[in-house]
């Protein structure tokens, strides 16, 4: 069906065009970029680049400068990524108040930056969660992609979203390619027991697929607040909060707690779980975290800090309260 733009995801689907239309302006205009450079570096055709470019002509954006209808939005993905050493910071307008439609507009927003650098044969790793199922929900291919989804995680039992199996033959029949899926639990019983199953060929297969992939989409999880749900993901972890906190935990990701610093924490169920690793993630070519919300501002910034991502897809309210912390340490972290 084909959506108004004065409705919120025309909104979002403008939005997302103008943004690419003023990157690629920038690039080429104010950093000197040739359109080859840009495609390269933005993993578009160069017929694309030519394309946005004509198309900001068109629309007025260029004169002596480059004018940007969502100057605020622009300019903290230009800040966010300078800080956070992001390959691409994409910031969304807050459209709504309301939670569900800000995650949404988020969700499809990185599904539009997801096909802007997907090509066929590329292999998508995943995870669960809230931000990736938001984003398989607002993925509109225009054409079938010849491509593979494979699970960063092993399961658990639990809502729909927490289910990776589901999430990536949700997006691999969205794509047109073919999901994979792992038969393992998320948290082996024992140190040993996860030896086993990281061992066994099935498990080995598919994380080695995913430690491979050209892109890997990954949720951030918080883990202070009451209702986080990284303690529904096993039932020890209910009873585990005191260890929890005392670990330093200030962040979820693909199911490793991470201290403020980003680094994996000294936590026991960390070293029972059956994933691809943080470390691992980041030597993803382009790995992208979608997150949103109060609860995320500190996980999102844990994670930034341990350079776990290469791209990072949030809202304005969210990405201005990470903002601080980031550029407050970006002078050191560059010395």
């Amino acid at each position: 069906m084909r959506h108004d733009d004065r409705t919120p995801t025309g909104d979002v689907r403008q939005y997302d065009l103008t943004r690419r239309i003023y990157r690629a302006l920038v690039m080429h205009y104010v950093e000197g970029l040739k359109q080859a450079e840009i495609a390269r570096l933005t993993g578009q055709s160069i017929a694309t680049v030519s394309r946005l470019i004509k198309q900001g002509h068109d629309l007025g954006m260029v004169e002596i400068t480059v004018r940007a209808p969502f100057q605020p939005s622009l300019e903290l993905e230009r800040r966010l990524a300078r800080a956070a050493g992001l390959m691409e910071a994409l910031v969304v307008p807050n459209l709504s108040a309301n939670d569900e439609v800000a995650l949404a507009s988020v969700g499809e927003a990185a599904a539009g930056l997801l096909l802007s650098r997907l090509k066929d044969g590329d292999t998508i790793c995943i995870s669960g969660g809230k931000g990736v199922s938001a984003l398989v929900a607002g993925l509109n291919p225009a054409r079938r992609y010849d491509v593979s989804v494979v699970p960063a995680t092993g399961l658990v039992e639990g809502p729909l979203y927490t289910d990776v199996n589901y999430v990536a033959a949700q997006m691999a029949e969205k794509l047109g390619g073919r999901a994979h899926r792992i038969h393992a639990p998320m948290f082996a019983d024992t140190v040993d027991q996860r030896a086993m199953l990281i061992d066994m060929r099935s498990t080995r297969d598919i994380l080695d697929r995913a430690r491979h992939a050209d892109i890997a989409v990954v949720g951030v999880g918080s883990v202070t607040p009451a209702g986080s749900s990284y303690y529904d993901l096993h039932p020890e972890l209910a009873d585990d909060r005191t260890e929890i906190e005392r670990s330093g935990a200030e962040a979820e990701l693909l199911a490793h707690l991470l201290d403020g610093a980003g680094r994996v924490c000294r936590y026991q169920m960390n070293d029972r779980l059956v994933a691809v690793t943080p470390e691992e993630l980041s030597r993803v070519p382009f790995s992208m975290g979608v997150a949103v919300g109060p609860a995320k501002i500190g996980p999102i910034r844990a994670v930034l800090r341990g350079r776990h991502l290469k791209g990072l897809v949030t809202d304005e309210t969210t990405a201005d309260a990470v903002l601080p912390g980031l550029e407050a340490e970006a002078p050191a972290a560059r010395s």
